[in-house]
């Protein structure tokens, strides 16, 4: 195409659509919603709210009426009034990226919490990613060690798979998370806390995460202050930076803790901006936001790295049946339950295997493996359902052999369980201790 011919193409698209107005006025503010008008900008974009008293506040563009923008301020919108101009910021909705965030405490927007410079990359890539094809993706056949005995031996994990781990609250999730992050096989960790409060956040990175474990991690902290534009930002800033260490060729573990508080985040602005509330007050679109995410996670194009995605889940209330629950378990490929029962108990990780599954284990494991582990679960489960039987004297042995059997397991089957938060087993030695427990 001719030099001639590439002019007249770029004037014609400045000549279909008018240009944007980077400024504009504030006309309105209802609760934290924002309202401008003479300002034309696309959703998702930072702007700078500027008050007569030069006082200043960064907000984003989440919805418009007409040609009045409505806005969500980053912070508590004091110092602003009617009148105040209201600026587009260049160059927004883009994350830099590159190895340099490996062992950084970052924001949702790539704002160092550390106390360290903020880190450079040579990367930009939008917060909200590129779609993959489902028809480039690798398929998930090779199993990821988290270090887990009852996840690696009894809830195997493939290199790709998306997880909820679903939980009530003050029942070892975060314990749970760090010793995965720790112990794991995966050559990188991106970790997303999102709208835990502040104080969880400090100690889940010194305490449950460590020295050695943030070595290797990103992790991405929006705590329940901040707005819910920026614990939204973290979400994605979360995926970006998987999908980043993804295209490297690298294996990438990435925890988001919680799902639950993303969605509370979308909530949040939809039911401001003025959508419809459904079941239990969530819009429409938080609805339509959790499958977008969860689709960020998996193996890459061609089985160019992978993805290992674990999306905590909170059953507020211990309700199973919370919505966002039912959507994970929808979107996902298996849950991991934690059971207040096992944690009231002292037994730790107190993962609920009667409610827990893997959908992606048959496909993993040998069917050998397949077999010892399904008669794990089985005798597990048996011992369960009889458990008050047996403890008041009611069971005659010899009535049922199974349950005979997982009687004579239960001590160890119990002791394969329980796991110290400070060491790890490899999946290889899982297997082999699984394997003796169920043939001696």
């Amino acid at each position: 195409m001719s030099d001639f011919a590439q002019e007249v193409q770029r004037n014609m698209a400045q000549i279909r659509g008018p240009r944007p107005e980077r400024s504009g006025t504030l006309v309105r503010l209802v609760g934290m919603r924002l309202e401008a008008r003479g300002i034309m900008a696309p959703i998702g974009t930072c702007c700078e709210v500027i008050g007569e008293g030069g006082q200043r506040i960064e907000a984003e563009i989440v919805g418009f009426s007409d040609k009045t923008l409505y806005l969500m301020p980053f912070t508590e919108p004091t110092g602003i009034g009617p009148g105040s101009l209201v600026r587009a910021l260049p160059d927004t909705g883009f994350a830099t990226l590159g190895p340099e965030l490996l062992g950084r405490v970052i924001d949702g927007r790539g704002d160092p919490l550390d106390g360290k410079p903020k880190p450079q990359g040579a990367t930009r890539l939008s917060l909200h990613g590129l779609p993959i094809n489902p028809m480039e993706r690798g398929p998930i056949d090779r199993v990821l060690d988290v270090g887990v005995k009852a996840i690696n031996g009894l809830l195997t994990l493939g290199r790709g798979q998306r997880v909820g781990l679903v939980a009530g609250s003050g029942v070892g999730k975060s314990v749970l998370l760090g010793m995965m992050t720790r112990f794991t096989k995966a050559d990188v960790v991106v970790i997303g806390l999102v709208g835990e409060r502040g104080r969880e956040v400090q100690a889940f990175i010194q305490e449950s995460l460590g020295e050695e474990g943030l070595a290797k991690s990103v992790v991405v902290a929006a705590p329940a202050n901040v707005s819910p534009v920026l614990r939204l930002k973290a979400a994605h800033m979360t995926h970006v930076i998987a999908e980043y260490f993804r295209d490297q060729g690298l294996n990438v573990l990435m925890l988001v803790d919680s799902l639950t508080r993303v969605a509370h985040a979308q909530r949040e602005i939809g039911l401001a901006i003025g959508e419809p509330p459904t079941a239990k007050g969530y819009p429409p679109s938080v609805f339509a936001l959790l499958p977008n995410l969860i689709e960020r996670a998996g193996v890459g194009r061609h089985g160019v790295g992978s993805i290992t995605a674990i999306y905590t889940v909170l059953a507020e209330g211990d309700d199973a049946n919370d919505p966002i629950v039912d959507i994970a378990r929808a979107s996902l490929d298996g849950q991991v339950m934690l059971s207040r029962k096992l944690a009231d108990a002292a037994h730790y990780p107190a993962i609920d295997l009667t409610g827990s599954i893997s959908r992606l284990s048959q496909t993993l494991l040998s069917p050998e493996d397949m077999k010892l582990a399904n008669r794990f679960r089985r005798l597990w489960s048996l011992y369960q359902q009889n458990v008050d039987l047996i403890q008041v004297g009611a069971y005659e042995a010899g009535s049922n052999p199974e349950v005979d059997e997982a009687i004579r397991l239960r001590a160890a089957m119990e002791t394969f369980l329980r796991q110290d938060m400070h060491i790890g087993e490899v999946e290889v030695s899982t297997r082999e201790s699984l394997r003796r427990l169920l043939t001696e």
